[in-house]
């Protein structure tokens, strides 16, 4: 008796620990089914991207009420006629035959093993049998994508001005941050207020006067207009930087100039060497806008084919194979596996650089 009552109290003693486990688990489980609900409804328009890119019309309109995957019908060709194999079932057991005569109480099929041997005749309504798919992609849009809108010539326009911008972006942004982080320059809060409330300025507002300038320089049919404003910094990477480098202990700038650096030798072997996350998220952020701008390129590359980016090149194809999804959605898919390749080999870089910037030292 005194051992059970010892049980007992231990299990009563116990309890509100395991009952605390269990809503901690309870929280847990429900927050990650969440998270997944929430990525299954984002990753729905890139999952029907991905399987009607390898699809044919015939498959997207079997795919209404059909598999969603692109499948085929298995076909016999028996006697210069192309016969459908469908599941019929028998005493015996379940068999793939192909439909040589269809009637409305029996049909004849054929054994693809034996085809030689004599119809075999069921008796039953045929339209109620399941015909035998298999797993058929159609890799030939990718080709015809490729060949459509000459890619090569796209990718190299595209690469060429993201990279170029991407230059003139780190070197522009890390000198304007690097200033407001580190140099007591008079003025400073009020100047970098006005740097970040341009933020809210829209492009639109600005399109006319700038469109009208590089018109009037003759930078209008080049890539110039899409490169060189890179090259003066913009808000968003300046504040992200700056975020960054007041992280950034000011003791290690001090032991630099003891040993006689100045200011460019700081910046090159003591702030960007232990500020690579943020670099590489604001590179990562820069070419995913420049391979995805389209309203800019198109007004100053119109006309120019030769010197036109990926997504003009993509929008045009989707104008003259509008009624061709699958090519259209083939296209798309190819236009976005380089970035989608970036994100992934710098992603431990560019998430420690967005949430480390996030939070003023």
């Amino acid at each position: 008796m005194a051992a059970t009552r010892t049980a007992v109290q231990n299990t009563v003693n116990t309890s509100p620990y395991y009952g605390r486990q269990l809503k901690q688990f309870t929280a847990v489980a429900l927050t990650t089914l969440f998270a997944f609900m929430i990525l299954g409804v984002y990753l729905m328009p890139f999952s029907y991207m991905l399987v009607t890119s390898f699809k044919d019309k015939a498959q997207i309109i079997a795919g209404a009420k059909g598999p969603i995957l692109p499948m085929d019908p298995i076909t016999l060709n028996y006697q210069g006629e192309v016969l459908e194999v469908f599941k019929v079932p028998f005493p015996e057991g379940v068999r793939q035959l192909a439909l040589l005569k269809k009637g409305r109480s029996e049909s004849s099929f054929v054994d693809p093993e034996n085809p030689d041997a004599e119809p075999i005749v069921w008796e039953g309504r045929w339209r109620t049998l399941e015909p035998v798919i298999q797993f058929s992609p159609r890799y030939g849009n990718f080709k015809a994508a490729w060949d459509g809108i000459n890619f090569p010539r796209l990718l190299f326009n595209t690469t060429f001005i993201a990279v170029t911008g991407l230059i003139g972006t780190l070197l522009s942004c890390i000198a304007v941050a690097y200033a407001f982080a580190r140099f007591p320059i008079p003025g400073k809060p009020i100047l970098f207020m006005v740097l970040i409330a341009t933020i809210i300025l829209p492009r639109q507002v600005m399109l006319v006067p700038t469109f009208a300038f590089f018109s009037a320089i003759g930078w209008v049919g080049t890539w110039l207009p899409l490169i060189v404003p890179h090259f003066f910094a913009n808000a968003y990477n300046v504040f992200l930087l700056r975020q960054y480098f007041l992280q950034l202990p000011r003791e290690l700038d001090e032991a630099a100039m003891i040993d006689g650096a100045g200011p460019l030798r700081i910046l090159l072997s003591v702030i960007i060497p232990q500020s690579w996350p943020v670099i590489v998220a604001v590179a990562l952020f820069h070419l995913v806008f420049a391979w995805n701008d389209y309203f800019e390129p198109l007004i100053y590359t119109l006309g120019k084919p030769e010197i036109q980016p990926i997504a003009v090149g993509i929008q045009q194809f989707n104008f003259r194979f509008n009624q061709q999804p699958h090519l259209i959605q083939a296209t798309a898919l190819l236009g976005m596996v380089l970035p989608v390749i970036l994100f992934f080999m710098a992603q431990r870089f560019f998430m420690r650089g967005v949430v480390v910037t996030g939070v003023e030292k």
